[in-house]
Order: structure tokens, then sequence, then C-alpha cells
């Protein structure tokens, strides 16, 4: 049955990742839309009148870019420049020129292309050019102060980036824009007189900030979507599902009913369970029947302990003699749900007897090593301990110690190994 099981099982989910491979979609796994906010310095080049220069710390730059990511690869953006180039101490005279661009971007993603993902989660590097339109307006006191002069440009740059999120990256950025038609110089004293397709250029240096916008996990800036990846993700979803199947089909208590089919997984060992492995409880005390007659047999019942031993003498008798034991399920420190009841007769003697101390006593079974049952046995015993003082007994009326394992019985029948599985009393 578990054979077939299991083949059924790689059968459904072999179509299922046909199907997955199928209907896989890129876009539906990482973020497209980012938000770009940075500052730097510029630094113009072709042309500055003879004598003329420019001060790259003091001539500031600010950009906002809006990308979008068409897939882990490539994308566009839209990108908003603006600068102002400022002389520099050794120039003749000072000058500032406001400088303004916007740009249409296409991007790609380096790290993605040249597989990065295979090395670093953390650092990546965007390639991108384009072209756009700037406006140059040159500043007062200068030869031909107030002009200003619009270009189409063209540009190319280099963005390295480190993720500190999955919503946020730093990045650093390179830029150099060629203007097609500057009519002036940057400093505003002279006209440019080089008739080239490229009349002018600046470089620009900036360092920000980048925003992951969408819901999803990733940005396409760092999902690794080659086929290798996702073909490892899914031998690995593969092999998470057949580790829980095995699990399932395991039977953990050993009763005959699969772990997934298994209402009660901690049933007693050797007791006859129904289909749905649960102990065979008839008359519903919480006793499973297997076990009941043998418990009748070696201990008083609770009728007869209730009709012929009721007074402090006779319950202290029944204590001490073992007639009253709290049993455990196998390896575990959970008393029997049945076995309550002998902790509620401790309760009641200590709390009729103020001056009674009692000693409990914990066993485990033959089953594992001396060092494990010794420790077992002191759970059991501190179990026992902890439900008497939280039903209102003193710490210091009651003591607890762990015997180790009790020998007195089979080891090869787990039902005689169930009579030890217990916690005495002494009671003083």
């Amino acid at each position: 049955m578990k054979k077939i099981t299991l083949l059924f099982f790689l059968l459904t989910l072999t179509t299922t990742i046909s199907a997955q491979e199928n209907d896989y979609n890129e876009g539906d796994n990482y973020n497209h839309w980012s938000l770009e906010l940075g500052g730097g310095f510029s630094e113009p080049g072709r042309r500055l009148t003879t004598g003329f220069n420019s001060d790259l710390f003091s001539s500031w730059a600010a950009d906002l870019g809006l990308r979008y990511m068409i897939n882990d690869k490539f994308g566009f953006k839209l990108n908003l420049l603006y600068t102002s180039v400022n002389a520099d101490d050794k120039s003749p005279a000072d000058f500032q020129t406001n400088f303004y661009s916007g740009t249409l971007e296409g991007v790609v993603n380096v790290g993605s292309v040249l597989n990065f993902r295979d090395w670093t989660k953390t650092f990546n590097i965007l390639g991108h050019a384009g072209a756009g339109y700037t406006n140059m307006t040159l500043g007062d006191d200068v030869l031909f102060d107030g002009e200003s002069n619009s270009s189409a440009t063209l540009i190319v740059g280099i963005t390295p980036q480190v993720r500190l999120s999955d919503k946020i990256s730093l990045y650093a950025d390179m830029s150099f824009q060629g203007l097609m038609s500057q009519k002036y110089a940057w400093d505003g004293y002279s006209e440019n007189d080089v008739v080239n397709d490229i009349d002018g250029n600046i470089a620009t240096f900036t360092a920000g900030i980048q925003i992951y916008l969408g819901n999803k996990q990733k940005h396409a800036d760092w999902v690794d979507v080659t086929e290798k990846t996702e073909l490892r993700k899914k031998i690995d979803s593969v092999q998470d599902r057949m580790a829980k199947l095995e699990n399932d089909l395991q039977d953990e208590d050993q009763d005959g009913v699969p772990n997934y089919l298994d209402r009660e997984p901690n049933t007693m060992n050797g007791v006859a369970v129904d289909s749905k492995g649960v102990a065979v409880d008839k008359n519903n005390n919480g006793i499973p029947d297997e076990i009941e007659s043998s418990l009748d047999e070696r201990y008083t019942s609770k009728t007869e302990f209730e009709r012929g031993n009721a007074s402090a003498a006779g319950v202290k008798k029944l204590l001490n003699d073992g007639y009253v034991n709290v049993y455990f399920q196998f390896n575990s420190d959970k008393p029997e749900i049945y076995s309550y009841e002998a902790i509620n007769y401790l309760v009641k003697y200590m709390t009729e007897n103020p001056n009674a101390n009692a000693e409990l006593i914990g066993y485990a079974d033959e089953i594992g090593n001396a060092s494990y049952n010794q420790t077992l046995s002191e759970k059991r015993a501190k179990r026992v301990y902890d439900i008497l003082v939280a039903s209102g007994v003193e710490e210091s009326r009651l003591e607890y110690r762990g015997a180790g394992a009790d020998d007195t019985v089979d080891k090869s029948s787990s039902e005689a190994r169930q009579l030890v599985r217990r916690v005495t009393f002494k009671v003083q």
C-alpha cells in the first residue's frame, strides 16, 4: 500500500512540475519598479574658456530617477539631473552655471547577465545609456550673463549597487553626457566655436538610495532566475515533499496506522487501535481495554479504594504500598490521563493531613541506557511534583527523586513495561 501511495505521489508531483514549467511567468516573481534619489558632484569637460576651470567639490549635483525593469536583465529609466557648475580659485573670474537634463535610458543588469548571483547576493552593477534634452543657464556678471542654451544629449554610465534589504539598496553612479549643440562655454565668457557632432560634455558623480516598489519579496536587480537556479529550486521542492511524505508514512507509535492517518500519535505500545490509530477503550474510562485487566489484577480499583480504605491510615497504606501510582507514556514525562486520579488521592491526603510529608519516586522501564533512564525517571517525579505544588501542596512538604529503570518485569513484554513506567509515593 505504501509503495502504491508513493508511486501515485511521484506521478502527481511530476505532472505538477511540468505544469509549473509551462505556466512559469518571471514577471510574477519579483518587483519591477524602483525610485532613485542621489546627490554628488559634476565636472564639465569641453569646453571652458582658456584659463577658466571648475571646482569639483563646489559643483554639486542632484538626480532623481524612476526605473522599470522589463525582466531581470533589461529595463529603462527616466532620469532628471540638476547641477551647478562653479569656478575654482584659480579662474580669473567667478562664474556659476546651472545645468538641467532629462534623459530616457536603457538599463542592463550586468550582474544578472554575468551571473553575479552565483557568488554574491549583496553587490551588483547596472549599466545605462540613452538620450535626452538639456538646458544650460549662465549666471550673472559673466560676458553672456543670463543667456541659456538648450541641446540634445547622449548619456552613458555605470551604477554599482550594494543591497541593504529586499526593499533598499545604496548606489554610486558615474555618468558622462555629450551635448550635441553647446553654444557657450561653461564659464559664460566665450562662445563655443568647436563644430563637432558633440560640442560639449560633462561628467557627474552621484551616490544615493534606491527604493524598490511593489509587494513581491525581491526586485529584478537581485533575483536569480537562471535555468540552473530554477531547477535547483524545483529539486529542493521535490525533496521537501518527499521528506514530508516519508514522515507521513512512518508509524512512530508502531500501532499499525501511519502518521498522516493517526489521530492519536502517542498510543501505548502493544494495545489494539481502531482504523484512526486511537486505542480501543469501549467503556471510555481513559484506560486502553487491553491493559485494564492487568492493572485490575495488580492494583486496587477505584471502587475498592473508596469503599474499603477511607480512613487516613488506609489511604496512607495504599499510597506507601504501591497501590496508587502515576503511570506514563513510553519515553515521556506526561502522565497518562487516568493517572491524574492517583495524583488527586495524594492531594486529598496531604490536604487532610497537614503534618504529612511525601516523597515522589520516579521509574523508567529497561528500554534505553542507564543514564537516560535515570534522567527520565527524575523528570517524571519532577512532573508529578509540579502538579502537586500547582494543586496547593506546599513545596516544603514534598521531595522527589529518580530511581532509574525498574527491572522487575519481563523486558520483552510491552504491557509489563507499562506498569513500571511510573511514580510511586512514600508518605510520612
